[in-house]
């Protein structure tokens, strides 16, 4: 006879997610985080581990990103403002949280979704068709509006206490705040979107490679690409991935054999360019001309460049041919 009850939580490290574990957790019932990782949101971070230990919860990562990309190609209920697949990502995210109840030898799944706070993914019916399209509606419940909800099954059942569990709804913080601090939870991050498909720039990008017949997980490093410093687009699967910082230039390096061409500095500064795809000679110049614009010199003095390791030498640019290709190629972030 079992004795202990046990819960998997959809958990991404934030207030409401770890407010949720808290309720049930406070009931005497183990519960599990799960991370649920993807190429635009969720993996290993700080914050999720802090708080996470914050909660005495164990925490697993749950990487679902090749899934995630097939459910992104066509999704049931469609899209939001953006890239962001709401309703199927969650469905697919307990989903897969339902696969796992067996192997942690676990009674129900829960989240920290709070109804009416995302008012197309949170609302009442958005949070029905989560539970009919992950095939998992009797054992989901979102302790944090609970009480406005049809009861559960482990609420039936007796696993889980409802009068113990909340009536919140809406997008105000405020008494999600307060619990927080009733519960003595402390160093939550502020609220804000984690996942890159709801940022109206990285959309914008992200689109455009739709389009062009990359959005497979066999592109997913592009997918990476776009997330940080300046990005150009010549023509379908033609594109260049130009550092702005450090740490753009870092990210670069990682992807860098996905590449047809890499320039960086010989003796000078600047960003490091990734060229992808086959790139036509002109493109290939303003690769370079780029390069010398970006540098400290402005494109005003000749430099040395690395293109593929072999040290090649570029003149002064001309500066309003290359700032007219700049605003023909770049697709930006605003």
């Amino acid at each position: 006879m079992k004795k202990n009850v046990k819960a998997l939580a959809l958990f991404s490290g934030g207030l409401d997610s770890a407010l949720a574990i808290k309720l049930i957790k406070n009931q005497g019932i183990e519960v599990i985080a799960l991370n649920f990782v993807s190429h635009f949101f969720g993996g290993k971070n700080e914050k999720a581990e802090a708080m996470a230990k914050q909660l005495g919860v164990q925490l697993e990562y749950v990487d679902f990103s090749q899934k995630h990309i097939e459910m992104m190609k066509n999704p049931v209920y469609g899209r939001g403002k953006n890239m962001n697949p709401c309703i199927d990502c969650h469905a697919l995210m307990f989903k897969f949280a339902g696969e796992l109840l067996e192997k942690y030898d676990a009674d129900f799944l829960i989240s920290g979704e709070v109804l009416g706070q995302r008012p197309m993914s949170q609302n009442y019916q958005a949070l029905e068709k989560v539970k009919g399209l992950s095939k998992l509606e009797e054992v989901i419940i979102r302790p944090l509006s609970a009480k406005l909800l049809p009861p559960s099954k482990p609420e039936i059942d007796g696993l889980v206490d409802r009068e113990q569990l909340l009536d919140i709804s809406g997008r105000s913080r405020k008494r999600q705040i307060e619990i927080a601090e009733q519960m003595g939870l402390v160093d939550y991050p502020t609220p804000a979107g984690g996942c890159l498909l709801t940022d109206p720039g990285y959309s914008k990008r992200l689109k455009l490679i739709e389009q062009d017949g990359f959005l497979e997980e066999e592109n997913s490093k592009i997918f990476h690409l776009l997330k940080k410093g300046r990005f150009f687009r010549f023509a379908e699967g033609r594109y260049l991935f130009v550092g702005r910082t450090k740490e753009d230039n870092d990210e670069i390096v990682k992807y860098k054999e996905i590449g047809s061409m890499f320039i960086r500095g010989k003796g000078v500064g600047g960003p490091y360019i990734l060229g992808y795809g086959e790139l036509l000679e002109t493109e290939k110049e303003f690769a370079k001309n780029l390069f010398s614009r970006y540098c400290k010199f402005k494109g005003e003095q000749p430099i040395e460049i690395f293109l593929n390791e072999k040290p090649l030498h570029v003149d002064i640019i001309d500066k309003d041919k290359t700032e007219e290709e700049i605003k023909k190629y770049q697709i930006t972030m605003e």
